[in-house]
C-alpha cells in the first residue's frame, strides 16, 4: 500500500470547483444483509479516462471486494434506512451543471432510475420513514440555485420544490422527520451565511437562521435538539467555525473552534460526539475533529489526509469513522480509517481517481437473516357462502416468499390474499413462509367455517307411553345449525340442542324443530309424533 504522508498540502473545495474540476468520486457505504456495512466508491472520468466505475469496500476488511461498471456523477449521496436504496446527485460542472438523482439497489449494484431534479443537485438526505428524499440544488458558481427538490421514493417522482436560500448546499432530516435544515452558502462573492428549516407537513421555510460564513456541512443530533453547521469561509475571509443551533428556538447557541475551512460533520449514534473535517491548511494539511457535545469544545485532532472534500461519516456502532480523501495528482484517492476509541488513523483504503462523499453515506447495521417463522390471521373466519376471506400474513423473520392453501385445494403465493369460499364446510389453512434461510409452515385446522342454509331433521325416543313420559329429543339437521328451537305441541318449547322432554298429560302431539345458521333457517314438523296414553 502506498504510504500517505498526511501532512501534504491541502486545497480549498471552492477552489477544486472554480477550476472546473467535475469528474467526481462517490462513497456510499451500505449495509449488506448478514454482513458489515459496505462502501460503494463510484470513480468517474480519470486521467485514463476510467470513469463510470465503483468499487465495492467491506468495511469490516476495509478492502474491495468488487468493481462494478456504473456512471455516477455525485457528489451528494443518501442511503435509505433499510439500507436497500442509495440515491446519489449529479451535479455535472459549473459551465454543465447536472439535473438528476440516480436510484441504486444496493442488491443488484444497479442504477434503477434516474429522477429529474432542479440545476445542479448537490447535498441529498432520506427521511427516517424512507418515504421521502430531499435534494439541494445549488445551482453554478456564479448562477447558484435556491431550492430543494422532494422525492417520493415510491414514484422517482418529484412531488414538491421548496424555494429556500441562494446556493443551498448540505441537507439534513431530523430523527422525526418533520424538520428538513438546508446550508445556505450563496456564491464564493456573494456568501448567504444561512440555514433554512423546513417543514416536512407543508413543504414551507418556517425559519431561516443566520450562522457563519459560507456553511456547507449540516447534521442533527440523534436526540434532534441540536443542529451543527461547518462555516467554510472564503480566502478572502476564511473561517475555523461550526455553528451549533438550538432546534426548540432556531438559535445559535455556540460556535466551536476548529481547523481553516471545515466541510463535512457527523454525529455518532449516541449523541456524544460530532466529528468535523477541514478541507485544511495548505502548511499544515486536513484534520478530523472531535467535538464533545456537552460541553462544545474539541477533544481530539486527528491528522486524516491529504485533502478532503467534505465526506466524513461514523458507523454504526460508532466505532469508526470513515474520512474521504480527494488526494493530489497521483495518490491519496481513498478513505481514511479512524478509531473512535484512540482517535487514530488504523487504516487507509486507497481507491479510484478521486474519491467523493457529501451525506450521511453510511448504511444501517443489518441484523443477518433467521430462518422465518411463519403465523396469519384470517377475518372473517366464518359465514354464510360465498364468503370472501382476508388472510394476513404475520410471520417473523422477514419472509421474502409466500404459499397458502386454503383447504379446498386453491392456493396463492401473494402475502395479503383474500379468497372466496363458495361451498359450506369447515377448511384447514396452511401458510408456508421462505426466505434464503429457509422455510416455515403454519396450519390452522378447521379454520374456516363456510355454512349453508341448514336442513332441519330431527327424532325422538320414545315416541309413545304412559304419563308421565320422558321423551328423549335427537337433532339430525344439516348444513351446521347454531341454534334450536323445538315446540312439543303442549306449549312447551326449548333452545337445547337435544333436550329431553316430559309429557304430563295423555294425547297425541305434533313435534316441530326450528333449526337456524347465519345463511337462515329452516323447520321440520311430524304431526301428532308423540303419543300419551293414560295409565
Amino acid at each position: 500500500m502506498k504510504k500517505i504522508k498526511f501532512d501534504k498540502t491541502c486545497r480549498r473545495h471552492f477552489l477544486i470547483k472554480a477550476l472546473g474540476i467535475t469528474a467526481l468520486t462517490l462513497l456510499m457505504l451500505v449495509s449488506i444483509t448478514g454482513a458489515a456495512p459496505f462502501a460503494y466508491i463510484v470513480n468517474s472520468a480519470g486521467p485514463a479516462g476510467d470513469g463510470g466505475s465503483f468499487s465495492v469496500i467491506d468495511t469490516a476488511t476495509n478492502t474491495i471486494t468488487a468493481t462494478v461498471s456504473g456512471n455516477l456523477d455525485g457528489p451528494g449521496v443518501a442511503v435509505n434506512p433499510a439500507g436497500t436504496k442509495v440515491y446519489v446527485t449529479n451535479s455535472g460542472s459549473y459551465n454543465d451543471p447536472g439535473n438528476t438523482v440516480s436510484v441504486i439497489d444496493t442488491t443488484k449494484n444497479k442504477v434503477t432510475a434516474t429522477v429529474k431534479v432542479g440545476n445542479g443537485p448537490y447535498g441529498i438526505a432520506v427521511s427516517p420513514n424512507g418515504k421521502k428524499v430531499y435534494v439541494t440544488n445549488s445551482g453554478t458558481y456564479n448562477d447558484p440555485g435556491n431550492t430543494v427538490s422532494v422525492i417520493d421514493t415510491a414514484t422517482n417522482k418529484v412531488t414538491a420544490t421548496v424555494k429556500v436560500g441562494n446556493g443551498p448546499y448540505g441537507v439534513a432530516v431530523s430523527p422525526n422527520g418533520k424538520k428538513v435544515y438546508v446550508t445556505n452558502s450563496g456564491t464564493y462573492n456573494d456568501p448567504e451565511n444561512t440555514v433554512s428549516v423546513i417543514d416536512t407537513a407543508t413543504n414551507k421555510v418556517t425559519a431561516t437562521v443566520k450562522v457563519g460564513n459560507r456553511p456547507h456541512g449540516i447534521a442533527v443530533r440523534p436526540d434532534g435538539k441540536k443542529v451543527y453547521v461547518t462555516n467554510s469561509g472564503t480566502y478572502d475571509n476564511p473561517s475555523y467555525a461550526v455553528s451549533v443551533i438550538d432546534t426548540a428556538t432556531n438559535k445559535v447557541t455556540a460556535t466551536v473552534k476548529v481547523g481553516l475551512a471545515p466541510e463535512g460533520v457527523a454525529v455518532n449514534p449516541a449523541g456524544t460526539k460530532v466529528y468535523v473535517v477541514n478541507s485544511g491548511d495548505p502548511a499544515e494539511g486536513c484534520f478530523v475533529y472531535a467535538i464533545d457535545t456537552a460541553t462544545n469544545k474539541v477533544t481530539a485532532t486527528v491528522s486524516a489526509g491529504i485533502f478532503n472534500n467534505g465526506g466524513i461519516e461514523v458507523t454504526p456502532d460508532g466505532k469508526k469513522i470513515y474520512v474521504i480523501n480527494w488526494g493530489e495528482t497521483d495518490v491519496g484517492y481513498g478513505i481514511t480509517v479512524i478509531d473512535t476509541a484512540t482517535n487514530k488513523v488504523t487504516d487507509f483504503v486507497e481507491n479510484g481517481f478521486h474519491p467523493y462523499a457529501f451525506g450521511q453515506f453510511i448504511g444501517p447495521s443489518v441484523t443477518p437473516p433467521k430462518k422465518p417463522v411463519a403465523a396469519f390471521s384470517a377475518s372473517p373466519t366464518s359465514g354464510k357462502a360465498p364468503l370472501n376471506v382476508k388472510f394476513t400474513d404475520k410471520s417473523t423473520g422477514t419472509p421474502t416468499k409466500w404459499k397458502w392453501t386454503f383447504g379446498d385445494g386453491a392456493t396463492s403465493t401473494k402475502q395479503n390474499p383474500t379468497y372466496k369460499y363458495s361451498k359450506a364446510g369447515k377448511y384447514t389453512v396452511t401458510l408456508t413462509a421462505i426466505n434464503a434461510k429457509g422455510s416455515n409452515t403454519a396450519t390452522k385446522t378447521n379454520y374456516i367455517t363456510v355454512v349453508a342454509k341448514p336442513v332441519a331433521a330431527f327424532s325422538a325416543s320414545p315416541t309413545s307411553g304412559k304419563v308421565p313420559l320422558n321423551v328423549k329429543f335427537t337433532d339430525k339437521s344439516t348444513g351446521t345449525p347454531t341454534k334450536w328451537k323445538w315446540t312439543f305441541g303442549d306449549g312447551a318449547t326449548s333452545s337445547k340442542q337435544n333436550p329431553t322432554y316430559k309429557y304430563s298429560k295423555a294425547g297425541s302431539y305434533t313435534v316441530k324443530l326450528t333449526v337456524t345458521n347465519a345463511a337462515g333457517s329452516n323447520t321440520k314438523t311430524i304431526s301428532k309424533y308423540i303419543t300419551v296414553k293414560s295409565k
